[in-house]
């Protein structure tokens, strides 16, 4: 009877750790989920202020075409198209080539002298700004989540379940790192 108890004792607890596991991993990964869509607002706001500051930009800088192209190459696919991971690459791509587009700007001072721009540029600004907060959210949920699943013994819980790592926004190359000039 004692044995009995003990094993029921044991398989209750086990129960218990499992489903609190479980709970635990699934409130985590819906924050990671809200995070992402977040900072996908931000992300889809810079995606559609980019046409206008290329058109601006074009008027001034005709002979400057192949920066705009790698600009609009970069930005062609439909937004809403594309999973978490091609988003996250795609915002990589835009990044370097928002950085082009400014750095092109300031050979024309008649452009950046141009209110429309300049008013493209503020809104930018602080699309800028709102995407860098939204990744340090997104990322340290990430992190936690990430290592919800790898530590013992709730990675045990994850792999049963088939919770899987979630990708960081993360700058992997050195010209990425250096800040972005966004005001004129």
């Amino acid at each position: 009877m004692t044995v009995l108890i003990i094993l029921i004792v044991i398989i209750v607890a086990v129960a218990a750790y499992v489903g609190g596991a479980y709970n635990s991993l699934v409130k985590s990964r819906n924050s990671v989920e809200e995070a992402f869509a977040t900072m996908d607002v931000y992300l889809k706001k810079r995606w559609d202020l980019i046409p206008n500051i290329v058109a601006g930009v074009k008027g001034y800088a005709k002979h400057e075409a192949e920066t705009l192209e790698k600009v609009i190459a970069a930005r062609n696919s439909r937004y809403t198209d594309l999973s978490a991971d091609e988003k996250i690459a795609a915002d990589k791509e835009l990044s370097g080539a928002v950085a082009n587009i400014f750095a092109l700007s300031e050979r024309y001072p008649e452009l950046k002298a141009n209110q429309n721009f300049l008013d493209l540029n503020r809104q930018l600004s602080q699309v800028e700004n709102d995407i860098a907060n939204a990744r340090k959210y997104y990322n340290a949920l990430v992190k936690a989540y990430n290592t919800k699943i790898e530590i013992f013994p709730s990675n045990i819980v994850a792999s049963i379940f088939k919770f899987t790592k979630k990708q960081m926004f993360a700058v992997e190359n050195e010209a990425e790192k250096e800040a972005v000039k966004v005001e004129f």
